[in-house]
């Protein structure tokens, strides 16, 4: 990773430790459960971070597209695969989506222009 994708996994790392160093409960379970269901099951992580991917599309959650492009690029995802997960939120979510999709294809060119340097 690098750029903006380094920066925002730094946060991300940075201010869950600051959460989860909070005595409460309900909060750490929570945070249990996404970490949970994003592991392999019946449905590969691959398969899981494009779904996750899709859902973060339609919501419109930009955070959520940064780390669920971030996560899919390492689990293995293509380029194209990717363009066919965008198309999917796309066509799910409406024209609404496309502020968003611009920024996940921007998160994507930055790992693989971060990938081609390494």
């Amino acid at each position: 990773m690098s750029g903006k994708n380094d920066e925002f996994a730094d946060f991300r790392e940075r201010m869950n430790q600051r959460i989860l160093e909070q005595d409460n409960q309900v909060v750490k379970r929570f945070f249990s459960l996404d970490s949970q269901t994003y592991r392999d099951g019946a449905l590969n992580v691959k398969t899981k971070e494009m779904l996750g991917l899709v859902a973060s599309m339609v919501l419109r959650c930009d955070d959520c597209i940064r780390y669920h492009v971030n996560q899919a690029h390492a689990a293995g995802v293509t380029r194209d695969e990717f363009f066919e997960v965008f198309q999917v939120g796309l066509v799910v979510g409406g024209s609404i989506v496309i502020p968003h999709l611009r920024r996940a294809v921007d998160a994507l060119d930055e790992l693989e222009q971060g990938g081609a340097e390494s």
